[in-house]
Parts: structure tokens; sequence; C-alpha cells
């Protein structure tokens, strides 16, 4: 029996919103292009994706917007677009309507890219670019329309104070892909992440904000495919409005949709707000020989920024081989409506910026703070409330910029991680940064008037070594990605335990354990907002690898499955966060002022040198030392509840000792606390059950820490 025939009218519709809008009677398509002479939409059949059931001219436009209204489609239709206009590589114009594209801001997106179907939308001739012929269409994903009406119910963020944040970064499958507890057909998805023992987890560690690695749909790149790898961790967007459809249980027709909007509304529930990282600037296209596939057929001169010298190739800030050009009006709409769409969509309550330089180049491509882009979510009534973070760096010129971002902006401190590392590894000359470090480093958020919690604090992230591999290992081992071991940034983290790698010498792997202590402990007791590596605290290894970016595998899976070392870990560092909560000083709202406080003799903060006498600026510049003593007054200022009233909390007294001898830290004078007593130690399980009076001697074992906290004698 032949397949009935339809026809389908398209009504003149209209300019906006753009996309794909479905409603009772049918779907709007609307998509701009300055350059392009026509558009149509290609439907295909649900059941035979493969197959096209109609082109559909898109004749009425409005502003360049090609629009048009097809009655009777309904939600699960796909499709994709073709858009004709001049092949002009060398005025940066490359229209192939032989190429089918993904809709940029389609909500959803069903299958892959087949890297072996002409999706190259040219061939070289005479060493000339010219139109590749052929029709890309079977290897091209297919947008979806979707309609999702979900049931938030009474859903609401945490709206946790930025003061009082706690983040977790951790991606999707990676999370929940070996939890023995999660259902099998449930690991590696958006399900999986919110089943109640994966919630349990994070709610009992005592973190307060998950940071997902990239969820926007993505591609993995062809040459990656061919060595039998993938772009596992996703930062390689091919949909800025789609939910990655790897990380669906229930299908790809939509349902990611509604998968994720579930997966929030539970996070809420468990009082953990959802960050998402989002990766705007570049696209998965790449280069002038990357493949067409959304944005460089509907406009490659409005989304890209292009070489002026020869506008057939891109400029690249970010080492992937294009750059979404920010400068552009329609690149910031759509990056502002995207934002906007995971916020009032799916709920989600801030995002990570990757490579965030790259969105604030203007003019000739140097960093701008009063760019285009911080302006447009400055003046944004719904992203300006959000929780919003930057990266902020990038590989181009001047692309440093730490410090430099405006606020609401938080930002990743990556001097945090440095000084840290370099303390704990026993470098010389650290003192005197590391104080910044742990206050907050006001030398770089305070000048822009922020405040500690811009600091974005780590020692690990997903871009490096794991926790448990950076104090195994002095060197990467990348041998898995099939590049020679070239790939991913060289580290060499001696941190004085022998042996590399996998090691029976107890004696070794108890230093270890007790560096990765350090290194949390330090993490969670500075001021500033601290971030943790998802499996960190199970002591997660990697076996070296520092750039797991294409390891779908165990390389990359957190193992639930812990042994003796890793339940030590985890329990250690619940206890650092469970002391941060409870904590004032360590969570209050303003840099300290190292001054007399107006109703306390105690100062907010102040520094030892071992002898019991503060630091000398001898001291702060004496390469030898490697134990000081951190004070912080519990009655801090600034700190208010939110009727305004000051918060008096409890005195706490930081050492770290990460010299290679144990050091009797004699403690302050009486002026500083009559008393105290241990309540975190990295040289053990428990601190010891002692007292120390005021100029009394506490016992600070080698390469270790200890926090005292101010008690009544």
């Amino acid at each position: 029996m032949a397949p009935v025939s339809v026809v389908y009218e398209v009504w003149p519709g209209v300019p906006y919103p753009l996309g794909a809008t479905c409603d009772e009677g049918g779907v709007n398509f609307a998509f701009p292009s300055e350059w392009a002479t026509a558009v149509s939409v290609c439907l295909y059949d649900s059941a035979a994706p493969e197959r096209e059931l109609a082109r559909l001219p898109l004749v009425d436009q409005t502003h360049h917007v090609f629009h048009g209204y097809v009655p009777g489609l309904r939600p699960g239709q796909l499709y994709g677009l073709r858009v004709e206009g001049p092949w002009a590589p060398e005025r940066g114009l490359r229209f192939n309507p032989n190429k089918l594209l993904v809709d940029p801001w389609a909500r959803a997106v069903s299958g892959t890219p087949d890297w072996n179907a002409h999706l190259v939308g040219h061939a070289v001739h005479h060493g000339r670019e010219v139109l590749d012929p052929r029709d890309s269409s079977p290897g091209v994903p297919r947008s979806v329309v979707v309609r999702d009406a979900f049931d938030w119910g009474d859903d609401r963020s945490p709206a946790v104070l930025w003061r009082r944040a706690v983040v977790y970064e951790a991606h999707v499958k990676g999370l929940t892909w070996l939890h023995p507890d999660v259902q099998p057909h449930l690991r590696g998805t958006y399900a999986g992440l919110a089943h109640p023992a994966v919630l349990e987890h994070l709610v009992r560690l005592g973190v307060t904000s998950v940071q997902l690695l990239p969820v926007h749909e993505c591609a993995p790149e062809g040459f990656l495919l061919q060595k039998g790898l993938t772009n596992y961790w996703g930062y390689n967007t091919l949909g800025f409005f789609a939910p990655d459809q790897r990380f669906s249980s229930s299908g790809s027709r939509g349902q990611q949709v509604t998968e994720f909007k579930a997966m929030v509304k539970a996070l809420h529930a468990a009082g953990l707000e959802v960050l998402l990282d989002v990766v705007y600037n570049h696209t998965c296209e790449g280069n002038q020989l990357g493949p067409t596939l959304t944005f460089r057929g509907l406009d490659n001169t409005a989304w890209y920024w292009l070489d002026e010298r020869d506008r057939s190739k891109y400029r690249d800030f970010t080492g992937c081989g294009n750059s979404l050009d920010a400068r552009q009006l329609e690149v910031n709409k759509f990056i502002a409506d995207s934002l906007r769409h995971w916020v009032t969509e799916f709920h989600v309550d801030g995002f990570r910026f990757d490579l965030a330089t790259t969105l604030a180049r203007s003019g000739g491509g140097d960093f701008d703070p009063r760019c285009d882009f911080f302006a447009v979510l400055h003046q944004d009534p719904v992203l300006s409330r959000v929780k919003l973070i930057a990266e902020p760096w990038d590989v181009g010129p001047g692309g440093y910029r730490l410090g430099g971002f405006p606020a609401p902006f938080a930002e990743w401190n990556d001097r945090y991680r440095q000084t840290v590392r370099r303390f704990w590894r026993g470098d010389g000359g650290q003192v005197a940064e590391l104080g910044y470090r742990l206050t907050g480093s006001s030398d770089f958020f305070k000048p822009s008037g922020r405040r500690p919690s811009a600091s974005v604090n780590y020692v690990t992230c997903h871009d490096g070594f794991t926790l448990r591999d950076l104090v195994s290992f002095h060197r990467k081992h990348n041998e898995a990605n099939l590049e020679g071991n070239a790939d991913g940034a060289d580290e060499n983290h001696a941190f004085n335990h022998g042996v590399e790698g996998d090691t029976g010498d107890a004696a070794v792997l108890d230093a270890r354990e007790r560096t990765q202590r350090n290194l949390l402990a330090t993490l969670l007791l500075s001021l500033g907002t601290p971030m943790l590596l998802a499996g960190d605290e199970l002591n997660r290894t990697q076996r070296g690898n520092n750039n797991a970016y294409c390891q779908d595998s165990e390389l990359s899976w957190v193992d639930w499955a812990l042994d003796a070392r890793g339940r030590r870990l985890l329990d250690f560092t619940r206890r650092c966060l469970a002391l941060r909560a409870s904590s004032p000083v360590l969570t209050r709202r303003n840099f300290f002022q190292g001054q007399t406080l107006e109703d306390s003799r105690f100062r907010d903060v102040a520094w030892f040198h071992p002898a019991g006498r503060e630091l000398e600026r001898a001291d702060w510049e004496n390469p030898e030392l490697r134990c000081l003593g951190m004070f912080l007054g519990g009655d801090a200022i600034g700190t208010r509840d939110p009727r305004g009233r000051k918060i008096v909390g409890q005195s706490l007294l930081v050492w770290l000792n990460a010299g290679p001898h144990d050091v009797d830290a004699r403690l302050p004078p009486r002026t500083f606390g009559e008393a105290w007593a241990p309540v975190l130690e990295t040289a053990s399980d428990e601190p010891r059950q002692l007292v120390v009076a005021s100029g009394g001697v506490c016992p600070v074992p080698a390469r270790s820490l200890v926090v005292l906290a101010l008690v009544h004698a």
C-alpha cells in the first residue's frame, strides 16, 4: 500500500520567536539571514527519518527574517533547513543548499552527524574552494519540534547565597555510570543524576550547587571518531537550546527536554542549585575546513569572527577553529535568548562561561569590560539575577583577564590553584601570595567592587589531574588519547612521595592521602567560593591522564567502589564542609580589614609565625618560611543575618605546615583568645583531645594542617 500523500500549506507566519514554535494549530518557523536569497524547511518522517516528506519555502520576510506557519504540524516533527545564497568564500559567504542544516534554535535534536556523509560545504579544485554539490542530509541530525508542558509544581530555586555556595563540578554520565544503586537503564542520564542515591551523596557531602559539564547538544569531532574516541566533555556545541540527547534515558524526540526538567526539579527539591557550563565562544563547525551543519550555512558572516585580511578564514581565539562574534547584534541576542531559555524553561540557577574572554572581545579583538555582551547581561531582568561565572581567559592575544570581569560575574581563579599547589608541594617564597589566596584574592576582585565570593577557588577541575592523580604522578599520562602523549598541559607536581603512580608502599600512600587532605582542607577553609571536582572526595583516579576530554571510559567515570582510603577521604571532606558551613568566619560577605573591630578587642584576621609572633615584612618575603598561622576573628566585619544583625561566630586558628619537619607552633597571646582546641587535622582521622592555652605550644606535624577553635579554658 502506497503511503498517503500529505499536502502542506505555508501561511505567512510571524518573524518572532526565532526557530520552530509550536502552538495548538501548527508550527511557526522563523530564521534570520541577511545574505540568503531563500530558506526552506525540510520535513522528515518520524518513523523513517531519512525520508523527506516535503520541502517548504519560507517566502515571507521581515527585517531579514524568513518566516512561515505550517498548520497541522505537531510536537515531535523532524525537520531541517536548506538555505540558498551566494557562494563567495572570499567574502565570507558560504551558502550551499545541498547541505542540510540543524536549526540553531532547535529545542531538541535527534541523531548524530555522520562524518562520511559529505558534511563539508566545499571541495578544492585547482587550489580554489568550490561549492560541493553532494547532499549531506543522510548524515545530518534532525531538529525536533518541541512543545513541552511540564508540571513544575511548587519548584523554586534554592537561591543559595554566594558566600555560602560550594560548587560541585560534575559530568552527567561520569557521575552516575558506575553508581551501584542507580538502575542500569538510568545510569549516565539526567534521570540517573536525579536518583535518590546520587542526591543523598551530594546532600550528605555538603555541597550546594551542582555545576554540570556541557549539556547543550554537541557533535564530536570527526578525527576523534576515526580513532574510536569521542568528545566526552561536550565542549563542541551544535545546539544551544537543546539538552544533549546522549544523557536521555527516555528518547531523543523531545523526551530529553522533559527528563532534563525533571532532573532540575529533583535537585531543587534536595536543596541543590543547578549551574551549567556553557560554550558560547565557538561551535562544532570548526574552521574553514570544517563541516557545514548550522550557522555557517545560515549566514557565515553574521555569526563568526572572520579574518579581515582573508574572509574565507576565521579568527580563532579559542583553539577550536572558530570564534562566535559577540560584537554582532544577532549573536548577542542569540546568546541572551539561549541563556534566558535555560532559566525560564529549565529553571537552571546559573552559568559558567567557557573561555569567556572571547565573548568580551570588541573592536579589533581586544578585551573590553564594557562590551555589548556584558551590557546585555547586566540589563536583563532574568539573567542579571542568576549566578554568572567566567573562565577569565582564552588563547587569543591578551586573553588572560583574571579579575577583569565586571560585577556580577564571579571568576575561576587559577592563581589560587597554582599558589596552593606550590605551597603544599614545598616550593619556597609562597606565603605572601598564599595570604591573598586564602582570604579571597582581594588583589584581583576588590578593585572592581566585588566580594570574596567572586573568587571561585579550586585545586582541581575537569581539565587536568584529579586530586588523587595530582599527588601521585609527576607528569601526564595521556597515551590513551592516541596523540603520543603530546596533548594536555605539561604538569610537574613532585609532592615528595617517591614512586609515581600505583604503589604498594603504605608510607607513600599515607603521604599522598595526607597531601590530598591538605589541599581539600585549604580549599574549604579559604574565603571565596570553593569548587570541588566530582569524585575527588572518593579518591578517583584517571591513571595520570590530565586531558580526558575524549575518554568516555573508566578513565573518566566516577568509581563508587570505595576502599578504606576512599572512605576516609569522603569522611574527611564531609567534615571539612560541615566545619565551613558552621563557621561564619569562613563565609563572610566582605574582605578582611585587618583592623580592630569597634566592639571587640580582636582583629578579623592576623598572621602568625610558629614562634608565636605576628608575621613581619621579612617573614612574608622569607623564601624558607614553610609554616604559618592564620587567625580568623569570630566577630567578622560585615557578617550579618537577613535582618542586618551582626553574627558572632567562633574564632579559628589555622596552622599550615608545608615543611618536612614537625613544628611546635606557639599560639597567639591572650588578646586573641585564652584557649584553643583542635577541630580538624590532616595528619589524623580525628583531632586530638587537647586544649592549649594562649601562648602555649601546639605540635603541627610535617606537611599537615591543623584547625583550632577558640574555647573557654
